[in-house]
């Protein structure tokens, strides 16, 4: 990675995947020596618990339904 003249660094899509940094995200920056790290803002360090990393995965999907309520029923239903 190449930091930009403007200070910009691209996050790889499967780092932002692992670390539920979703669009919009409000991260913070922690400084340890010669280590940056890059956080949620006001979330605590400790891995994400399974819920979290569920919910995070659910939030980078979007559903195209084109049915209507009543064809989904019939669908769930059995019905032709």
């Amino acid at each position: 990675m190449r930091i930009t003249s403007k200070g910009q660094v691209t996050i790889p899509q499967d780092v932002r995947e692992r670390a539920g940094f979703l669009p919009n995200t409000e991260v913070e920056f922690l400084i340890d020596g010669d280590l940056v790290f890059i956080v949620k803002a006001g979330v605590t360090t400790q891995t994400p618990t399974r819920g979290e990393r569920a919910v995070a995965a659910l939030r980078r999907h979007h559903a195209d339904v084109t049915m209507s309520t009543d064809q989904l029923m019939a669908l769930t239903r059995g019905e032709p």
